[in-house]
C-alpha cells in the first residue's frame, strides 16, 4: 500500500506493527547480509588466453583441478551460509560473514577459472567436457 492510502504514513503503521513488525523487519535486513548460495554466485571474468598453452589433455587436468577447488569452496561458502542463518537466528547478525567465512570471492574465481578453461577447450575443439556449477 503507497503512502497516498495510508493517511498516517508509511513510519506510523510500522510503528504501530510494534515489537513483532520490527523484529521481523531487522531480521529481513540482517538474512540480506548473508552469505549467498554458491549457485547464485556468478563468475569472475577470467581471460582464455592464460590456458592458450595448454593442449586438451592439459585442459581436462586442469578441470579436473577446477572441479575440485569449486567442490571445496562451495562447501565452504555452503557452511558459511548455514552460520549466517543460524547467526540471524540467534543473535540477529550473519557471523559468519562477519568473521571472514563468507568465500564468495573464491567461488567467483574459481567459477571464472572455469569458464575460461571451458573456452579455451571450445577453441582447441577438444570436446566432451561442460561444467555444471555445483
Amino acid at each position: 500500500m503507497s503512502a497516498e492510502y495510508c493517511p498516517t504514513g508509511p513510519l506510523t503503521k510500522l510503528m504501530n506493527a510494534g515489537f513483532l513488525g520490527i523484529a521481523s523487519l531487522a531480521a529481513l535486513m540482517a538474512l540480506a547480509g548473508c552469505a549467498k548460495k554458491p549457485e547464485s554466485i556468478a563468475p569472475a571474468y577470467v581471460s582464455h588466453m592464460q590456458y592458450q598453452a595448454f593442449n586438451c589433455a592439459q585442459l581436462a587436468e586442469e578441470a579436473a583441478r577446477l572441479d575440485s577447488a569449486m567442490t571445496q569452496v562451495s562447501e565452504a561458502q555452503r557452511n558459511a551460509r548455514s552460520g549466517d542463518v543460524a547467526g540471524v537466528i540467534l543473535l540477529g547478525l550473519p557471523v559468519s560473514s562477519m568473521s571472514g567465512g563468507n568465500v564468495a570471492d573464491q567461488v567467483a574465481a574459481v567459477k571464472g577459472q572455469q569458464v575460461a578453461v571451458q573456452q579455451s577447450m571450445n577453441l582447441k575443439n577438444c570436446g566432451g567436457y561442460s561444467y555444471t556449477y555445483q
